[in-house]
């Protein structure tokens, strides 16, 4: 007889014991499940789970432990009319391995239906089709240097400065970085790499996609890549393909030891997560986990069609968020990343997808119950993207969320682009959008301001090419956002004009110093601060090459010190990181705001609607602190402001996205020249 103790139902996955494991997995719908461990060789052994607690099988496995390479095999009825899709010929992921080895060949064995036939369940043996899962050992020396043990360093929204980047793409082609690790978590987690972030002064890494995502078949049939990685399979497992240990397990110790890197060096981690949907697809896509474990436990399905998927994502699926299995899986994965991976925060895809239990958009959905009284999560920061294919909803987070402001970037854009009546909501964006968050007694960081991002234009693209450039998608083109509306002077791409070169340098500042000196949280895309470019490619999603690494070769050193500048005297001056705005005059340590046209005269109405208005002043102040004007103009020629009078020192030069830009004090007006702005400093 077993001297091992009895199995549990909780917690589900994988639970190390001494000689073997027990497993738990849940299954409303299945008949029997397997564990089918593999040897080297790739001999296949199955322990039948024998006991069940409500709906969830669970059973002891001896022999297995760390390093086992296994999957499951669910049988049950198949019935795809009814949204049953098991199939024991199957082999499935187990939707908590902690880490998953090798890649899916695609053909009929992953394909639970018949391809030609897709209501007849196909008995091909997956086996050898699919990847395996890893069992790993969770212990990791989190002990530091100077004693003690990694902690987050919890950085204030109101301090934080996030840089959007991409584990492969960031150290790919960095000649600081040993070859042998560069694209890795090791290479992200590197001196050189750490480097570049410290000195620009950046306080959070914001990483695109690291669960673990399947290659999209259409794409390696086309010699593309999923470079983004927005294509989950393994909502607990770092890809294994970024890990310079390789992907049989050494992949987790390699990423906890990047986040503690990066965690000593004063970095938070937050990671892009996608709950929203898997790599499954729809009614016509492969079976890899979910669909043949309980397929309308974890998805969506159309009320009146059940062989079809509810789909506000644009990929085919919708994770069934008004079903507990669902939404206990994105909460132990949530828990598993802060607790087990120490990462600092989240930046949801498609947020609006998880608050939609019967089909609209619920600011009190479960989703956002769960996470709102959750004690482990409660301290880490939460970002919405806010909107899916079936609706916008900026602003409509709660008060604890941050939300990635798609207002900011589209009028920070339309008002450097020189679009008319642009003004009153430029001045809400520099302000942290009260319009959008102040009603709900929301402050400025509930914004997170951005003027790029991973999906669109990079910023030296955004202001060099007038359309897109994406033939290389193999889409002829008709992939992403449509043409760009940026004003950069008529000629695309490169170009030996010096006029149009000075011109797009110039706007180029203009949107980070916009970006950087908005109340708010500031998000860069990584690279920006290079002027890195995709060749106008602006969905390259696909492009797994040198359009989207970092040319580091080819970094515009100027541009990067000017960034650096920006968040330096961001960092430096509470006036231009302020937690809330108050009108003047005010009292206490407060910061303070007033709104002026360039003739140094309050707006009226008329002059907000004006159409033609295109400059405007911010006096930024703290109390017992420097003052700052930001005098912005986006008009085709120069404009004569009337300057504040200096509440301290006399006003000096700060920042300017002129080059030529002279100020000899004392100062009373100051002509800004066409499409740029200029920042003063009264010292205290």
């Amino acid at each position: 007889m077993s001297s091992f103790p009895r199995s549990l139902p909780y917690p589900l996955g994988v639970t190390l014991l001494e000689g073997g494991i027990s497993f738990a997995i849940y299954s409303e719908t299945a008949d029997s499940v397997d564990f089918c461990s593999f040897d080297e060789n790739g001999s296949e052994t199955v322990t039948r789970l024998t006991e069940r607690t409500g709906h969830v099988f669970h059973g002891i496995v001896e022999g297995a432990g760390v390093g086992t390479r296994y999957g499951i095999r669910v049988d049950g009825p198949w019935n795809p009319a009814e949204g049953l899709r098991h199939n024991h010929h199957k082999l499935l992921l187990d939707p908590h391995a902690t880490a998953i080895e090798g890649d899916y060949t695609w053909g009929q064995a992953v394909f639970g239906h018949d391809m030609n036939e897709p209501e007849t369940r196909d008995e091909t043996d997956a086996a050898g089709s699919t990847p395996l899962c890893v069992i790993t050992d969770p212990a990791f020396d989190w002990s530091t240097e100077g004693g003690g043990t990694d902690t987050s360093p919890r950085t204030l929204l109101s301090e934080t400065v996030i840089y959007e980047t991409h584990v492969k793409g960031f150290t790919k082609l960095h000649p600081g970085v040993p070859e042998e690790i560069r694209g890795t978590y090791a290479g992200l987690g590197h001196p050189a790499a750490i480097k570049h972030f410290t000195d620009l002064g950046i306080t959070a890494v914001e990483l695109m996609p690291v669960h673990q995502f399947v290659q999209d078949s259409h794409l390696l049939e086309k010699n593309l890549r999923n470079y983004w990685g927005y294509n989950s399979i393994g909502f607990f497992a770092p890809h294994g393909e970024y890990a310079a240990a390789g992907d049989g397990g050494g992949q987790v110790a390699e990423f906890k030891q990047m986040v503690k890197n990066l965690h000593a060096a004063g970095l938070e981690v937050i990671l892009d997560v996608v709950y929203n949907h898997t790599a499954e697809g729809n009614h016509m896509g492969p079976t890899l986990s979910f669909k043949g474990i309980d397929n309308e436990s974890y998805y969506r399905l159309v009320e009146d069609d059940r062989a079809s998927y509810f789909d506000t994502t644009g990929t085919g699926n919708s994770l069934n968020v008004s079903h507990p299995t669902a939404l206990g899986l994105i909460m132990d994965s949530l828990r598993y990343w802060v607790t087990e991976m120490h990462v600092d925060g989240f930046r949801f895809d498609l947020a609006t997808t998880l608050t939609r239990q019967g089909g609209d958009a619920e600011i009190h959905s479960a989703f956002l119950t769960l996470i709102q009284q959750d004690p482990v999560l409660a301290p880490v920061k939460m970002i919405a993207e806010p909107w899916d294919t079936a609706g916008y909803q900026v602003g409509g987070f709660p008060a604890d969320w941050s939300e990635w402001n798609g207002k900011f970037r589209d009028d920070v854009r339309d008002f450097w682009n020189g679009s008319d009546g642009i003004l009153g909501t430029l001045s809400q964006r520099v302000l942290g959008s009260p319009d959008v968050y102040e009603a709900d007694r929301r402050s400025p960081l509930s914004s997170i301001n951005f003027v790029t991002a991973h999906d669109g234009f990079t910023l030296a693209d955004l202001t060099a090419y007038n359309s897109k450039h994406n033939s290389a998608n193999g889409e002829d083109n008709n992939d992403g956002e449509s043409d760009n509306k940026s004003s950069n002077g008529g000629a695309e791409g490169a170009t030996d004009n010096e006029a149009v070169n000075e011109r797009r340098g110039r706007l180029r500042r203009n949107f980070l110093a916009t970006l950087l000196l908005s109340a708010g949280v500031p998000m860069i895309l990584g690279g920006d601060e290079l002027c890195r470019t995709q060749g106008g490619n602006n969905n390259a999603y696909c492009q797994d090459n040198e359009i989207s690494w970092f040319d580091w070769a080819n970094a515009d050193e100027e541009l990067l010190a000017f960034t650096t500048s920006l968040i330096t005297l961001r960092r430096e001056n509470l006036a231009l990181h302020p937690a809330w705005f108050r009108s003047a005059p005010s009292t206490g340590d407060e910061n303070t705001v007033v709104v002026e046209r360039s003739d140094a005269e309050e707006f009226s109405d008329e002059d907000w609607a004006n159409p033609d208005a295109r400059s405007i002043v911010f006096l930024l102040e703290n109390e017992g602190g420097d003052a700052f004007a930001l005098l912005l103009n986006a008009a085709e020629n120069g404009v004569e402001f009337q300057v504040p009078d200096a509440p301290n020192a006399e006003w000096e030069l700060a920042l300017s996205s002129d080059p030529e830009q002279q100020v000899a004090a004392p100062v009373s007006t100051l002509i800004v020249r066409d499409c740029s702005f200029t920042l003063l400093r009264s010292r205290a």
